[in-house]
């Protein structure tokens, strides 16, 4: 998958990757290795928020955040790896909240 998927500094590639409990989101830009914006589950920032939540909502939660923080910095346009995962449930609930705070895929 990433094979044919890259991020360049126009276009950076948001990553998904989740565990059994958590889910994590980062825009990467290939070109120089550097990783432009992040956000997870795990944040002392989001913690309150997610709270008794299920973890559908907790991924749509992080994939606001991701969205809201790639657009304070200036990206608006990016390109979707889902890692392999199935564009299904918490992939597709972050997928669609990153959309939805701005960001184009």
């Amino acid at each position: 998958m990433r094979r044919n998927v890259q991020g360049t500094p126009e276009r950076p590639r948001l990553n998904v990757f989740r565990s059994l409990n958590q889910i994590y989101a980062q825009v990467i830009d290939d070109l120089e290795g550097k990783t432009l914006v992040s956000a997870s589950s795990l944040e002392e920032g989001l913690a309150s928020q997610l709270k008794g939540k299920t973890k559908t909502e907790q991924a749509r939660i992080v994939g606001e955040t991701v969205g809201k923080r790639a657009t304070e910095q200036g990206l608006k346009q990016v390109v979707f790896d889902r890692g392999g995962y199935r564009y299904h449930g918490r992939v597709r609930a972050l997928a669609e909240a990153a959309r939805e705070a701005g960001l184009e895929f």
